[in-house]
């Protein structure tokens, strides 16, 4: 079986034709220009979609929360304008006539990984992607668990901090607040403005920056709190950890650390993975709705 499948991110899209074993052929990346709102977003989709031929079913992995038995946006933050409502089931289906199932990118990441990737050997698991916020989604018996109106596993919003610590109209301290990428970097830019993404940061460390190394251990404190409180919840075989950061082992082995520190005895073996697909994952756990 073939499955043309994209994957929508607030920058770029992704897409290719997937097959069982994974492989994915006529893969190209275009911008999202998700400013641009959610109407031009789809009209951009339905345009990229049309050069392909000779498939069975289209799957998208979408940022924002979805109603997967719809396929449509139930909420989408300010990333993306105008999303929230957005109808890509009866869209593609209308203009392509073929099955089409859309998925969150989170839920679709960590199917991805559950079928082709680092999570295949667990049934259960959890999995976290760090970027400017931080997703989450709940895998128990090789299924996306929703909750009760679809949305579960918003992560990136469990509380970690106190509230008094909330000042005037300031943002409230959710777990992104101070786990996400977004949040490493704009610590490390305070320490030295250089510091604009992951990549400056790590290059500067490896040089032997010991204060940027302090700001990182800071920040795997804040990441494995969290963890922390998810393992002593779900008591899950894994936790696969992804994000642009995320990619390096030395950060990851850190966070594992640190995390089991935190945690009682009988949780200890947790383990605590690297996600293997990259930027595909999203692709693949979006075709595997049909593979599987």
């Amino acid at each position: 079986m073939k499955i043309l499948a994209a994957d929508i991110g607030g920058t770029n899209t992704k897409m290719g034709i997937c097959d069982e074993r994974g492989l994915i052929v006529e893969f190209k990346e275009y911008a999202t220009e998700s400013h641009l709102g959610g109407p031009h977003v789809m009209d951009n989709l339905l345009a990229q979609l049309s050069a392909y031929a000779d498939y069975d079913a289209i799957a998208i992995s979408t940022a924002g929360q979805v109603n997967t038995e719809e396929g449509y946006i139930v909420y989408a933050n300010e990333n993306i304008p105008n999303y929230t409502g957005m109808k890509i089931s009866e869209t593609l289906q209308n203009r392509f006539h073929t099955p089409v199932k859309v998925e969150n990118d989170v839920n679709a990441a960590a199917l991805g990984e559950a079928y082709f990737g680092a999570a295949k050997s667990f049934e259960d698991f959890l999995c976290l992607t760090f970027g400017t916020g931080i997703g989450g989604a709940i895998v128990i018996n090789h299924q996306i668990y929703r909750g009760a109106n679809g949305v579960a596993a918003e992560f990136g919003h469990i509380f970690t901090r106190p509230l008094p610590e909330m000042n005037g109209g300031a943002s409230k301290p959710y777990y992104e607040t101070s786990a996400s990428t977004a949040a490493l970097i704009r610590m490390a830019k305070q320490a030295d403005p250089e510091c604009v993404d992951g990549k400056v940061l790590f290059d500067k460390i490896r040089t032997g920056n010991d204060k940027l190394q302090q700001i990182v251990h800071a920040w795997t404190a804040e990441v494995a709190v969290g963890l922390a409180s998810l393992i002593h919840i779900f008591n899950p075989s894994a936790i696969i950890v992804g994000g642009g950061v995320m990619e390096q082992d030395e950060l990851v082995r850190l966070v594992e650390v640190q995390t089991k520190d935190l945690i009682m005895e009988s949780f200890s073996d947790v383990k605590i993975v690297k996600a293997s697909l990259g930027n595909k994952a999203g692709l693949l756990g979006a075709a595997s709705l049909f593979l599987r």
